[in-house]
């Protein structure tokens, strides 16, 4: 194999013949020997007589060189050249063990691994070989010889998980196997990425392979990408973008909703030798905490996708004084902490102007999730009912003390209080400041760390009762409360006991402060930042998976190994806790596969004694065909130009005129026509007639036409695994220039905005519907439609819809009747929905005659179809499957089971389309019992 270069030689010692090129240039560089001249003077007679044939008195260099390039392609053919060629383990008879990397890293590569894996199995089971495979994410699974074609049946069946793997814990299995089996030749497929314990694994594996043969099979593939540590900032959502390799100089990250629709996209790049970089979304705070997931746009793992739940979303808390704003200096009012304390994890929105009351009023209105109170007296009845009705719906209040609340009588505080406060240090008193002892094992705080330098000259005190232990967050060294706080209804109340300026304590200038606000943030689960905390729901304990992320990325139902996580759980995803969103549908806990502090890197195998080989992302190419081939075209070249040197057109040789001759010739040959390029209308009927095809009308929109085209394979799939129907693949059709009347369905997706065909293919159309054709108009906008809107919203598709069938001659249309034959052609259904599900189906109204009665049957008489069928549910959008077999879009909202019911749905439209109202035929059905009765 040339180094750095994917190209071996089946027979390399044939490249010898090579060496021969220059004696072939010197052959035919060779001249004629030169004439002898002899004085004959008859000899002039002989000038008028034309000569018959001339011979050129040298070989034209191009033509040498034409020679030469002919001969080297036939020498290069005979030495064999493969291109990417695959390197593996050498021929053996001792038994195969794989060792697979099968974590969220190895799913980028995933193809690549299985494809290697396989063509070891295949060796493997030419040489009667016994095989051994180990995925690295099962440490407990048997490792057990088995035949070569059940490893691969059970190679097939593996897939990459969508946590990190430990490879050490294998190890152990892997020890006692090898012991048991002796001498066996070892393959370990890797990722090349270390997400932890790297370096042990190698140390151990070099250890438990005692010497044997191992090959280590990386480079090649995609490198593994990753996101982590999302923050939803003052300004702006950034996301930390991580690599393995610096061969990945950038990309995009997308952001979604929960709905799976597009926010905004941000591309990154990384600088020449770093392996971090950051992705930015400068969007308004608005539209940034609609942000549910964000995904690297070309990497296909769960590494690559961060899920956010309502702990990133960033809301803007009210902050309230009740001091004067006149007398109080800027930068020693409370107000000053508080804002610098909370802007790195909310959107400050200071109360200066108005009077409290008012301002608590406007926050109010506004329905903000937090309200800060920096010592605020007497409230009025209407404010205070407000605030505990706000507080019961989910409301965090947070209260400082100060000179106005310890004179108040006020309820809106956790315990109750003494009037007066109390002042520590000072002449007229013998007790001294006091510092902080301890923070509340149960309380927010808890795991913090307690600082000592901080110290409290005045606070006010709670009345002693039996449940000031359990309401006591922070507490002093004498035990008197600092923080106190308790739930009320779905909300918190909270009361410092001391002030949020600098003449009570000087705990506002300290970094606890700071981390105290964020943990109170972090209890209504508003944080951008995730910390320990406690759940808004103390009484949820537990939350379950409502849906996880497979090993590529994509959203499904929880596996049946998933199980139920504390309320308060901020780790990394494991087997047992996969990423994904755990709890109720209207307020989910995201789990990712990594953490925020989790960096990636290539694993170190440089002290393993192994052979090392790549990973392919093509199968191998033999070439000699093709330099054959080639070879023979020179050849056939050199024969038509050496007939030319004999004709009338030698004198425009010898001018060495023929480089631009044969130059001429070729661009001709070029610019010529290809019968095989272009498909006349009879292959185009001949293709179409020769299997049942659906059709989908080509829009010109490649995003658009790539997505109806993977939805109608997907379809056709679908209905050769459910069905006896075995379609042929779809065919994109044109309706201004192609015949229709091959296809029983043709699919149509609206693009908004899209002109409208000529009146010629409207006519086409038109033809096709009355002749027994079907098609069905996809807006693809449902969910833009409002809750309950039949049909009626002014969508841009909608209009461009009712602009193209304003000439078309289309039968009154209905929604589908329950009990109409669509509901019943094959699966019995509901409804018929797509990427979206909340979309009305439309089709030819079904006849209302009471005095006939075959009129009442739910199809049209014969065996008549509806020729249209209109729905905005974006069918195609669920149809569509990648090469991979994984669903090319997310639906919404995104049911288990909706993607199944959206191919049934196009299953029952393609029966019902080819097989009429056969079942609608109810009428007949005594006639027919009455005659098997005689």
């Amino acid at each position: 194999m040339i180094a750095g270069l994917p190209l071996s030689f089946a027979e390399p010692l044939l490249l010898l013949g090579l060496l021969s090129l220059p004696v072939l240039w010197w052959l035919l560089r060779v001249m004629p020997p030169r004439p002898r001249r002899i004085e004959f003077p008859p000899t002039r007679l002989l000038f008028d007589i034309a000569p018959k044939e001339e011979t050129p008195s040298r070989t034209p260099w191009w033509l040498t060189l034409l020679r030469l390039a002919a001969a080297a392609l036939v020498i290069l053919a005979a030495a064999g050249p493969i291109w990417n060629p695959q390197t593996g383990i050498a021929a053996s008879k001792l038994p195969l063990v794989i060792l697979l990397d099968d974590g969220w890293s190895s799913a980028s590569s995933w193809d690549a691994r299985i494809r290697a894996a396989d063509e070891l199995v295949t060796d493997a089971d030419s040489d009667r070989r016994g095989v051994a495979l180990v995925p690295l994410s099962e440490p407990a699974r048997d490792i057990t010889l088995m035949p070569a074609g059940a490893a691969r049946v059970a190679l097939r069946q593996l897939a990459p998980k969508p946590y990190s793997v430990d490879r050490v814990e294998t190890l152990t299995a892997l020890g006692r196997f090898l012991k048991s089996t002796g001498d066996c030749d070892i393959a370990w497929l890797s990722d090349g990425v270390d997400t932890g314990r790297g370096s042990e694994f190698t140390e151990g594996l070099g250890k438990v392979i005692e010497g044997r043969n191992l090959t280590i099979f990386s480079g090649g593939a995609p490198s593994a990408q990753a996101l982590v540590a999302a923050e939803n900032a003052a300004a702006k959502m950034t996301v930390k973008v991580l690599r393995t390799e610096t061969g990945v100089a950038g990309g995009t990250v997308r952001a979604v909703d929960a709905k799976g629709s597009p926010i905004g996209e941000a591309r990154y790049a990384f600088a020449p030798q770093e392996r971090e970089t950051e992705a930015a979304f400068d969007l308004p705070v608005e539209l940034r905490n609609d942000i549910a997931r964000l995904e690297i746009s070309s990497e296909r793992s769960a590494g690559a996708v961060q899920l956010l739940d309502r702990r990133w979303r960033r809301r803007a808390i009210g902050v309230v004084s009740g001091s004067s704003s006149d007398t109080a200096q800027p930068l020693l009012a409370s107000t000053f902490y508080l804002s610098r304390a909370l802007s790195p994890f909310a959107d400050i929105r200071l109360g200066d102007r108005g009077a409290p009351q008012q301002v608590i009023a406007q926050f109010l209105d506004q329905r903000l999730p937090m309200i800060v109170m920096a010592d605020v007296g007497t409230l009025s009845p209407e404010i205070r009912d407000r605030l505990n009705a706000w507080i019961d719906q989910g409301g965090v209040l947070v209260r400082f003390a100060g000179p106005r609340l310890a004179q108040a009588d006020d309820d809106l505080v956790p315990v109750k209080l003494r009037k007066g406060g109390r002042t520590l240090g000072g002449s007229l008193t013998w007790e001294k400041p006091q510092h902080m002892a301890s923070f509340a094992a149960d309380g927010p705080f808890n795991g913090l760390t307690v600082p000592k330098d901080i110290t409290v000259n005045r606070q006010v005190l709670a009345e002693p009762d039996a449940v000031l232990a359990t309401k006591s967050w922070a507490s002093l060294e004498d035990g008197t409360p600092l923080v106190t706080g308790e739930h009320r209804g779905k909300g918190v109340v909270s009361l410092f006991h001391v002030g949020a300026d600098m003449r009570w304590s000087d705990l506002p200038m300290s970094g606890t402060f700071v981390e105290m606000l964020r943990r109170l943030i972090d209890m209504s689960g508003y944080t951008s930042t995730p910390g320990p905390g406690v759940a808004s729901d103390p009484a949820a304990a537990t939350v379950a998976p409502l849906r996880t992320l497979d090993g590529f990325g994509a959203f499904g139902p929880p596996p049946s190994t998933a199980k139920p996580m504390p309320a308060d759980y901020r780790d990394r995803a494991t087997a047992d806790h996969p990423p994904g969103f755990y709890g109720p549908a209207e307020s989910p806990i995201a789990v990712n596969t990594l953490a925020s502090a989790d960096r990636i890197a290539p694993i170190d195998t440089s002290g393993l004694k192994a052979q090392h080989a790549s990973y392919t992302n093509t199968e191998p190419r033999d070439l000699r065909g093709i330099m054959l081939s080639t070879a023979l075209a020179l050849f056939l070249i050199d024969a038509i130009v050496v007939a030319m040197l004999g004709g009338g057109i030698a004198a425009l040789l010898r001018r060495r005129a023929a480089p631009a001759v044969l130059v001429l010739a070729f661009v001709l040959a070029a610019m010529s026509p290809s019968p095989s390029c272009a498909e006349s209308s009879d292959d185009f009927a001949i293709k179409s007639v020769s299997q049942t095809r659906l059709a989908y009308v080509v829009t010109g929109n490649a995003d658009i036409d790539s997505v109806v085209k993977a939805g109608m394979s997907g379809l056709t799939l679908f209905l050769a695994q459910r069905t006896a129907l075995e379609a042929g693949d779809p065919v994109g059709v044109d309706p201004a220039h192609d015949e229709l009347a091959f296809f029983p369905l043709i699919y149509w997706p609206i693009v908004p905005g899209a002109a409208k065909p000529p009146q010629d293919a409207i006519n086409k159309i038109d033809a096709y519907m009355k002749q027994g054709g079907t098609v069905i108009f996809d807006t693809r906008d449902a969910v833009e439609a409002p809750p309950g809107d039949n049909g009626g919203a002014q969508t841009p598709a909608m209009q461009t819809l009712r602009e193209l069938l304003s000439t078309l001659d289309i039968p009154e249309l209905e929604p589908v009747p329950r009990e109409h034959v669509l509901t019943k052609t094959f699966y019995l259904l509901r409804d018929f929905p797509g990427r979206f599900n909340n979309g009305q189906t439309w089709v030819e109204a079904l006849p209302r005659d009471d005095d006939d009665e075959a009129a009442q049957r739910p199809a049209r008489g014969g065996d008549g179809v509806s020729p249209i069928i209109i729905t905005s549910n974006d069918l195609a959008g669920a149809w569509a499957i990648r090469p991979d077999g994984q669903p090319m879009l997310p639906l919404t909202p995104g049911e288990p089971r909706q993607r199944e019911f959206a191919f049934r749905a196009g299953v029952n439209i393609v029966m019902y389309t080819l097989t009429g109202n056969y079942k609608a035929d109810q009428v007949h059905a005594p006639a027919l019992i009455e005659r098997l009765g005689q």
